[in-house]
């Protein structure tokens, strides 16, 4: 069992049904949330050109820069989500999520890649996007969770606010 893990469910996995829960069960959005999402992925989006730029590939190549946001917004997203998300309130949430993490991390850039491999013929490349992307991921979301889960064990809670 992974050290995060304390039974059937593990306490980060729990936390991270109850944030969607509270989220699924407001009526509608606050503008603190949907600013901190703008604002969120302005930046998580920016960090991404970033990564591409520094990690330049052709559309037919190896995607580096999408496997490495890819682990790196997993890593990154079970850290919080073990160590933040029960200390900080809805709006600093979605901002992290969905605002910073969503625009960083992308589905449609890894699914682009996989197609032009395989339509370029490298059919093992494009297995091997695959393969790698997904096992990264689960490999840097368990240690993110881990990572998480004794860090917040250090941590004293913070203060939530009233109305979140």
């Amino acid at each position: 069992m992974p050290p995060w893990a304390d039974g059937p469910a593990s306490p980060a996995a729990a936390r991270l049904a109850l944030v969607t829960v509270e989220a699924r069960g407001r009526a509608g959005a606050a503008p603190r949330d949907l600013l901190a999402v703008v604002v969120g992925g302005l930046i998580g989006t920016t960090l991404r050109v970033g990564i591409d730029l520094a990690v330049a590939h052709h559309l037919d190549e190896f995607a580096l820069s999408t496997l490495l946001v890819n682990a790196i917004g997993a890593f990154v997203l079970g850290v919080l989500v073990a160590a933040l998300w029960p200390r900080v309130p809805g709006w600093v949430r979605v901002g992290l999520g969905p605002g910073i993490l969503g625009s960083f991390t992308t589905f449609s850039a890894l699914a682009v890649s996989v197609v032009a491999l395989a339509q370029s013929g490298d059919l093992a490349g494009a297995v091997l996007t695959i393969v790698l992307s997904i096992g990264l991921g689960m490999l840097a979301a368990t240690a993110g969770l881990a990572l998480g889960a004794r860090l917040a064990r250090r941590q004293p809670p913070a203060l939530r606010e009233v109305d979140e």
